[in-house]
Formats: structure tokens, C-alpha cells, sequence
């Protein structure tokens, strides 16, 4: 429970600041980041980002297959023109396979509840950023003149490097 006072006491302390209750339903930026939900990233600092300017879709390992539902909502919707896909440096999804993690999940609970799931873990880094930047552009579902750019984020320095396709 320690967590959740914790928490409790952070957003009193947030509401009698906010000052933002009137922003725009669409990112002012009109851009989109898919990354990561290593607690090591902070997509906001990292890209100097505000609250309003972006849409940030973060998931393990910041892949593509799992974020193409909110992308598309993201520019259909909500009017964003371009995406950005940042992995980062000592992602913990190259320390797996699926079938480690479907072997583990039958240990531990005694059966594989999510059978078909295909956790998409990655070997190289620099690979799975194209990987995930050819998945939107070939997805049939991002307007060809969308720009997709890949990134890696390093987690000892904080700095972002681009990744060609």
C-alpha cells in the first residue's frame, strides 16, 4: 500500500498545480513516438516533449505490431503526420524467446495461459528498429506520405541516434 499513498500524495500535489485542463484533444506536434516502457526512458525529457504535443505509445520493446492500433487511431483520428520508433540500448527483449517466456509462464502458473502470443523479443537492436519501421510503412495502414523514422535511445546517456533503413 506504500506505493499507492505515494501516488495519492504525487497527484494531490500535481492537481493544485495543473494548469493544463484546456488542451487540445490532438497532439499540437502531430507526431507519434512508439517506444519502450522501460522506466529507464522518458520519452518527454529525452525529446523535450510537453504534455499536448505528442502522442507516446510505449509497450515491451516498443514494438510496432503491438502499437499499429493506436498509430492508426493516432493519425486517423487525431490528425498526426509522422512516427517515430525508438528502441533503446539494454532492452530486456533481447534476453528472451517467446517460447523461454511460454516455458516460464507454464512453470510458474502451471499452464501457458497466452499460448499464441508471440511476445516479440528481438537478437539485434539495430535490426528491430527496421524491422518495426518497415512493419508500419508495409502495415497498408499508414498513408504512404506518412514519414516513419527508427531511433535507438541509450540508456547511459540519454542520447538518441538515428537508424537507417
Amino acid at each position: 500500500m506504500a506505493v499507492l499513498e505515494e501516488i495519492k500524495a504525487a497527484n494531490a500535489a500535481y492537481v493544485a498545480q495543473f494548469d493544463k485542463g484546456s488542451l487540445p484533444l490532438p497532439p499540437g506536434r502531430k507526431f507519434t513516438v512508439v517506444t519502450c516502457m522501460d522506466a529507464r526512458l522518458d520519452p518527454a525529457k529525452a525529446l523535450g516533449l510537453s504534455e499536448g504535443d505528442a502522442h507516446v505509445i510505449r509497450n515491451a520493446g516498443g514494438r510496432a505490431a503491438d502499437a499499429l492500433r493506436s498509430v492508426v487511431i493516432s493519425q486517423q483520428l487525431l490528425g498526426t503526420r509522422e512516427v517515430l520508433v525508438i528502441h533503446h540500448t539494454d532492452c530486456g527483449m533481447l534476453t528472451f524467446t517467446s517460447d523461454h517466456l511460454h516455458g516460464l509462464l507454464a512453470e510458474r502458473l502451471g499452464a501457458d495461459p497466452v499460448p499464441a502470443v508471440d511476445f516479440l523479443p528481438f537478437s539485434d537492436l539495430d535490426q528491430s528498429v527496421r524491422d518495426d519501421v518497415a512493419y508500419l510503412r508495409n502495415s497498408g495502414a499508414v498513408p504512404a506520405d506518412i514519414p516513419i523514422s527508427g531511433w535507438v535511445y541509450d540508456v547511459t546517456t540519454g542520447a538518441v541516434r538515428p537508424v537507417g533503413n
